[in-house]
């Protein structure tokens, strides 16, 4: 009996080891009586459904707050970096060149498109505000204009003189 009662405490400990370790891997922080913790996006891709790449180099996150007049438009733009936005207030349709759009409102969040040359217009009659994360490296552009000069084999140095 005694045999059998410590296969199980053994068994119980591990399982209980392993869920931690679950958890641990899930939320940085656990929701507790005063903590509320909610998963926003967790994507190995951008919502075109490209694979996400990091650029080399030294880590740099980038946050910025994007707001669009109604019937306003960001230009046709790409981002050289992975990025995530959350839509706080308006309606936002992102339209790539191919002709797929997507439609955003309120409280929706996505990865954006990488290197693809993307538009968005603000759908609604208030306006948009959007924040935006970027991954970036140091030196990297996080936006660029559709028929901007930016060479991306280029050393930085190079690039930046190109700027000026």
């Amino acid at each position: 009996m005694k045999v059998m009662t410590k296969k199980i405490t053994t068994s119980f400990l591990l399982s209980y080891c392993f869920l931690s370790i679950i958890s641990l891997n899930t939320y940085a922080i656990e929701n507790s009586a005063t903590v509320k913790v909610t998963s926003i996006l967790k994507t190995t891709k951008s919502w075109d459904g490209t694979l996400l790449n990091y650029p080399e180099g030294q880590a740099e996150i980038s946050g910025t707050l994007v707001e669009i007049a109604p019937d306003g438009t960001t230009g046709w733009h790409l981002h050289s970096v992975p990025s995530f936005g959350i839509l706080l207030e308006g309606t936002l349709q992102v339209t790539l060149k191919d002709g797929r759009t997507l439609i955003m409102h309120e409280g929706e969040s996505l990865a954006e498109v990488a290197n693809t040359l993307h538009l968005g217009k603000n759908i609604g009659k208030k306006p948009v505000k959007i924040l935006v994360f970027y991954a970036g490296a140091v030196g990297i552009p996080l936006s660029i204009k559709e028929n901007a000069s930016y060479n991306f084999s280029a050393p930085l140095e190079k690039n930046n003189e190109n700027k000026n």
